[in-house]
Formats: structure tokens, sequence, C-alpha cells
């Protein structure tokens, strides 16, 4: 395993965390009630992490605006935020290693703290 260097390596990794939540017990409903379209937001999704990873910022939406209106359709929850780092963290650990994954894990946790206070 290699560190997250590139935009495919952040592309793999969002389809492999996508793939695993589509088939969580928790997780799943929230998306399917929001008729998530993956192949839509998978460039926005790359973007914004891309920023965070590899500061190739070119991502020009707002998450925690996003999370609200999601929140306005079906409540986020604790157990929600926790079960979605945790698919998160998984998915990292069993495709990269290195800095860049420690700092995905890490800034996935800061972003879901700051998500929660938003919507709560």
């Amino acid at each position: 395993m290699t560190d997250i260097k590139t935009p495919d390596d952040i592309k793999q990794l969002v389809v492999a965390f996508y793939t695993a939540v589509m088939q969580d017990i928790i997780l799943a409903p929230v998306f399917i009630k929001l008729n998530f379209d993956l192949e839509a937001h998978l460039p926005i999704i790359i973007s914004f992490w891309s920023g965070i990873l590899l500061d190739i910022h070119s991502y020009k939406g707002n998450p925690v605006k996003v999370h609200q209106q999601i929140n306005a359709i079906t409540e986020l929850s604790d157990e929600h935020f926790e079960r979605w780092i945790s698919i998160w963290s998984e998915t990292i650990n069993s495709l990269f290693t290195g800095v860049r994954a420690d700092e995905a894990v890490f800034r996935a946790n800061s972003i879901a703290g700051v998500m929660k206070s938003k919507l709560n």
C-alpha cells in the first residue's frame, strides 16, 4: 500500500467508501431517501478531498449548507456521523498508508465534529 498521492487515489477512496456506505444498514437509508447519485456527485467529492489532501483547490461548494439541507430532509444523528467516520477510516486503512492517509482520517473526524455542531 502507498499513500494518497493523486486525484485518482482520491477517486478510488471515494468510490470504495460510497460503495460501502450504500450497503450499510445505518447510512444507506439516508442516501436512498436523498436519491443520491454517486456518478453526479463524484467529481464534487473528489474536488473537495483533493483540496484538503492534495492542495488542488477546485471545490466551489459549502459542505455545511449541503449537510444542513440533508438534515432538513432526514435528520443526521451522532450514530450517522460515527458510522461515517468508521467506514471512512476502514476504507482508507484498507487502501492506503502514510501521512496523507492519516490526514484524511484526522480531517474527516474534524469535519464530522463541525457538521454535528452546525446541525445541532
